[in-house]
This record gives structure tokens, C-alpha cells and sequence, in this order.
């Protein structure tokens, strides 16, 4: 017979209680046992049974029933999907149709035959997976048929009125895309935008951050597998590329994979299938891609650590995300727009900026683009009381002080590596709210911190 996973029981008669957990313990994951009817709730929320075994009669009666529905409603206000099985020993034919109406899953009669009771919670439990089988389909279909809450793109300067054009004209496109650009300057959202106005918009965006995936997990993740291929893989999982079939798949940090990954990548787009791992069938997939990566993948190409057959296959058009310094006025029309959405967020009045405040914010060179600004005037927005925020509320890195003086001196590597330890410094060293700052999972800051000797 099968595990009963979690079971309630729930009786005034401590005999019953005993005998119920002697015969049920060999069957269940856990069983815990209450005389009392008010503490149901607090363990339907600490210990989430997947089966309450519930008595229909307390002190108040022992016929009626009536305490046992006012239990069992509780219940269902704390968990509506709850399974509960009622007992009694006053069994008829109204109590059971009253007990279904209420909300209960089955009844049971007392005393119980021991094969009946086995039976009615064995069906029981498979009703509770199936409920949450179906609660984590519903999720999944949220997710997967939502590119995301929409983000405002601001921007008014001559680079990014190039980015709306050219996602303007790929509107009726169903075209690989390729999006280059330094750390923080909103690939992703722009990745959103290009789904969101492209031929696949209502079906599903399924995004996959390669630089967060060990190798170890890359095809599990990407391609899913059966039963059985490993040793956890209790059931099959349809991976990421299968997910996203008809809709669009955005593979951030594309310049992460190592070679071999590569390979496994362009079979599929290649094939245009999958293969499951464990499984002996191929799988057929149609997803546009949508690639992402702040290196400069053309030089690793000429190095030799990125596919060249691979690269034309994801850069069918090349999008070029310019860097805030780039931008111009947009560094202030982006700061004005933060400082609305945190003032809405921390319930505060919209402050305005000093002139002064204006001027510095133009002046800093923002090696983490869009991203640093946005957690400045978050920043910004909680410490300040005054009605306009002032230059003294942002403290910046003196290695760059200034855009100028910063675009002479400063390559990517350099860059990335002041954005590493300008969030270690507003993170005062913690590397996972680090890693929020710069949008990154702690896993790829520290290898960012490995590469730059900060570690």
C-alpha cells in the first residue's frame, strides 16, 4: 500500500487516538493526534496534514454532529483544499450527505473495518495529490503565460530611441534576437518588451539565468528528464525548452556556457527537439530564443570559448543596449521615475532633486548602469526627510567620481569590477544582499568576485 503522507487525527476518546496511530503508523509519514477540536487550526497550519481524520462528536453533543461541522469549517478556512474524513459512531445517511455538502471528503463509521478505513484514506491521499498536483500546474501556468510584471523602459536620448525602433520594427518578427550589454542596463526588460510585442506575447516567457545553473544541472534544467534518470527523480519533469514551446525563451547570460553546453544547445535549436534525460524519445520544441550576455561574445568567438555556428544561430538580430553614461539626460528622467515608484512603495511624499543633486547625478559615471541608479534612489528615497533630496544623499566610489574622467580609464573588466565593489559597499559585505543590488544570483557573484580577486 501506498504512504499516507501526514495524518490528523482528531477525537475526545484517547482510545481511539491509540488504536487509530497503532494501526496507521506503519502506513503514514507522520500521524500526530488532539483531543481538543480548538487546536485543529494550529496544526493545520504548523504540521499540514495531507488527511484529517475528524470525530463528529465532542463535549457539546453525541449526536448532532454539529460541533464536528463547526471544525470542519475552521479547517477549510485555513486550508479550503484540506482533505478531512469524518468519524462516528452515530453513522446515517443524512450525516454523510450533510458531511459531503460541508466540505468533507469521506465518512467513515465506528467501529471501523480495518480495510474500509485503509481504502477511504488511500483515495484520500490520492485526492491530495492530485490537489497539489493541480495548485503547482496553476502556478507554473501563471508563471510561464506571464512575461513578468511590465516595467516602464524610460528614455528619451538618441541610443535608446534606436532600442524602440528596432524593437518597433521586429514587432510582426519571429526572429532569434541577440542583446548585448554591460551588467545592469536592463536586457532583461528589454527582453520582456521585445516578448510583449512580438507574435508569441500570450503564450508563455520562460526566462533561465545560465549563469546561475551549475553545469552539473544545465541539462535537467534545460531539457528536463524522466523518471528515474537520477536517483531523485521520483517523476518525469518537462525541462525549460519544453516549457516554452510556442512561446519565447530567454536565455540570460548566454556568454556563461561552457563549450560543451554549447554543443547541447545548438542540437536543439539544430533539431528543433529535445531529448528528456533517461528518456529514448525525442521531444519536439518551437520557441523563439531571446539571448542575453554582457561579454563581449565576439571576441570570445575569435578566442575560441564561444561557437561561432552557435552565435549565428541566436544573433539573427543584434540588439545593443547602450550604458547609462551613454544616455545623457536619461540618468535624470530614470531618477525622477524611481523616485515616484519608492515613494509609493515606503508611503512617502515624491521628492524632488537639487539642482546640485541633479548635477552630481550626471557627473557619476555608473558602472552599474540602470541598476545602481535605481538602488541610489531607493536609497535615496528611505533616508531622506527633507522635501528634495540632495547631493549629499549619494555617496559614489572615488575611483569614479566622474563620467569623464571614468570613460577614459575604465574597460569592462574594470567596470563590472567597481560595480562588485560599489554593491560590497552599500551591502557592507554581504554578499546575497550584494548580489540583490546587482541583480545577480549569489552563485554568479561569486564567481564575479573569483574572477576579479575579491574573493
Amino acid at each position: 500500500m501506498e504512504q499516507l503522507g501526514k495524518i490528523l487525527i482528531v477525537d475526545d476518546n484517547e482510545d481511539v487516538l491509540f488504536a487509530l496511530h497503532l494501526l496507521l503508523d506503519s502506513y503514514a509519514e507522520k500521524i500526530k493526534v488532539t483531543t481538543d477540536p480548538a487546536r485543529v487550526e494550529h496544526f493545520v497550519r504548523t504540521f499540514q496534514p495531507d488527511i484529517i481524520l475528524l470525530d463528529m462528536n465532542f463535549s457539546r453533543d453525541v449526536v448532532s454532529g454539529q460541533e464536528g461541522f463547526d471544525t470542519l469549517r475552521r479547517i477549510l478556512r485555513v486550508d479550503p483544499r484540506a482533505v478531512v474524513v469524518f468519524m462516528t459512531a452515530y453513522a446515517d445517511t443524512d450525516k454523510a450527505v450533510r458531511a459531503i455538502k460541508a466540505g468533507a471528503t469521506d465518512f467513515v463509521s465506528k467501529p471501523w473495518e480495518r480495510d474500509k478505513l485503509l481504502a477511504t484514506l488511500s483515495s484520500g491521499m490520492r485526492l491530495r495529490r492530485s490537489q497539489s498536483e493541480v495548485t503547482r500546474l496553476e502556478e507554473q501556468v501563471r508563471t510561464l503565460a506571464d512575461g513578468g510584471a511590465e516595467e516602464e523602459v524610460v528614455g528619451r536620448s538618441e541610443p535608446m530611441r534606436a532600442v524602440f525602433d528596432t524593437v518597433e520594427k521586429l514587432r510582426q518578427a519571429d526572429a532569434n534576437i541577440l542583446i548585448l550589454g554591460e551588467n545592469g542596463t536592463g536586457k532583461d526588460v528589454i527582453a520582456r518588451m521585445l516578448y510583449r510585442h512580438s507574435p508569441r506575447s500570450e503564450r508563455p516567457f520562460v526566462p533561465i539565468d545560465l549563469g546561475s545553473i551549475p553545469e552539473t544541472l544545465f541539462e535537467s534544467e534545460l531539457f528536463g528528464y524522466e523518471k528515474g534518470a537520477f536517483t531523485d527523480a521520483r517523476k518525469a519533469k518537462a525541462g525549460r525548452m519544453e516549457a516554452a514551446t510556442g512561446g519565447t525563451l530567454f536565455l540570460d547570460e548566454i556568454g556563461n556556457l561552457s563549450l560543451p553546453m554549447q554543443a547541447k544547445l545548438l542540437t536543439a535549436i539544430e533539431k528543433r527537439a529535445i531529448n528528456r534525460l533517461g528518456g529514448i524519445h525525442p521531444v519536439p520544441i518551437d520557441v523563439r530564443l531571446i539571448c542575453a550576455t554582457n561579454a563581449d561574445i565576439h571576441k570570445l568567438v575569435a578566442e575560441g570559448q564561444f561557437r561561432q555556428d552557435l552565435l549565428y544561430r541566436v544573433n539573427t538580430i543584434e540588439l545593443r543596449i547602450p550604458p547609462l553614461r551613454e544616455r545623457g539626460d536619461d540618468i535624470l528622467l530614470l531618477a525622477d521615475h524611481f523616485a515616484r515608484r519608492y515613494a509609493q512603495k515606503y508611503r512617502k511624499p515624491v521628492p524632488g532633486l537639487t539642482a546640485e543633486a541633479r548635477e552630481k547625478l550626471l557627473r557619476y559615471a555608473w558602472p552599474g548602469n540602470v541598476r545602481e541608479l535605481q538602488n541610489a534612489m531607493e536609497r535615496a528615497v528611505i533616508l531622506s526627510d527633507a522635501p528634495s533630496i540632495g547631493p549629499t544623499e549619494f555617496v559614489f566610489p572615488a575611483a569614479s567620481s566622474t563620467r569623464k574622467e571614468s570613460e577614459e580609464v575604465l574597460n569592462l573588466e574594470q567596470l563590472e569590477r567597481q560595480a562588485v565593489e560599489r554593491a560590497l559597499l552599500l551591502a557592507d559585505g554581504n554578499v546575497t544582499r550584494a548580489a540583490e543590488y546587482l541583480g545577480v544570483t549569489r552563485f554568479t557573484l561569486h564567481r564575479k568576485l573569483q574572477r576579479h580577486g575579491l574573493g
